[in-house]
């Protein structure tokens, strides 16, 4: 089953990094985010990656061609025909396609470019800015369970801000905002079935709105719930948050060290 990444939006949100690279290609723990992503994928044996590029998509693409000599030691021999050496072998099991889905396309419209990609098969889909610790082989097997067009998980996302208790007009307490003070929002990590690409119109389509909306209606959209960590990094402060997870050692996202 292969996995589909969104990643070409323009990262309004985080232009403090943005402005020089792809969303996705922000890094945490000196790795692009996307990076941390695919290890997740990969650890549960999910390998097959499809990259719906846009924003500064040459990036992403530099990226993949050079990934040998980002992550490994490496000897130039100018005496031998520049005969390059690679002493350790820091690859890893992927297969990455790198797709120009365009520069002002919408998440919909990026999906339906990746379409002859993914060759009629069901596939999974997420957004190339948020990590999770969701169990990947569940998540699959509750799809096939259900047999619906569309699976996502559902969490409950960490409150910015604190909250005010209040009993008749007079506040009671401060407190953090928990996540039972939230409802569920759409997480990502999403297991669709190809008819999917039926509900999508062309490149002006958002995904989360006609697609997601008219499938839910019909009972073909069902949720996974996941409890427990997923975190996405729309501004500075999700990346300092993330990267002091990672920092500390305390990276729930981070499987694939168990």
């Amino acid at each position: 089953m292969k996995v589909v990444i969104l990643a070409g939006g323009f990262g309004t949100r985080i232009s403090e990094e943005s402005q020089f690279k792809p969303k996705p290609m922000i890094e945490i723990g000196g790795m692009p985010i996307i990076w941390h992503i695919m290890k997740t994928y990969s650890y549960y044996g999910y390998n097959e990656f499809i990259i719906c590029a846009g924003y500064k998509q040459h990036i992403i693409k530099e990226y993949f061609a050079n990934y040998y000599s980002y992550n490994c030691d490496i000897t130039f021999d100018f005496k031998n025909d520049n005969k390059m050496i690679i002493h350790n072998n820091c690859s890893e099991p992927w297969k990455v396609t790198v797709v120009d889905t365009g520069l002002n396309t919408m998440t919909g419209g990026r999906v339906k470019r990746i379409e002859p990609y993914v060759h009629n098969n069901t596939f999974m889909l997420t957004y190339g800015d948020g990590v999770c610790n969701v169990p990947i082989d569940k998540l699959v097997e509750f799809h096939k369970k259900h047999g619906k067009i569309c699976t996502l998980t559902a969490v409950k996302p960490e409150g910015r801000f604190g909250m005010l208790d209040i009993v008749d007009d007079s506040i009671k307490s401060f407190r953090e905002k928990s996540k039972n003070d939230v409802g569920y929002i759409n997480g990502g990590y999403m297991v669709l079935e190809p008819e999917i690409f039926k509900y999508i119109r062309d490149d002006t389509t958002t995904f989360e709105r006609e697609p997601l909306e008219t499938i839910a209606e019909s009972g073909e959209l069902i949720a996974y719930k996941h409890e427990d960590f997923w975190q996405c990094m729309d501004t500075m402060r999700d990346k300092e948050k993330l990267e002091e997870m990672w920092r500390r050692g305390k990276a729930p996202w981070k499987v694939w060290c168990k």
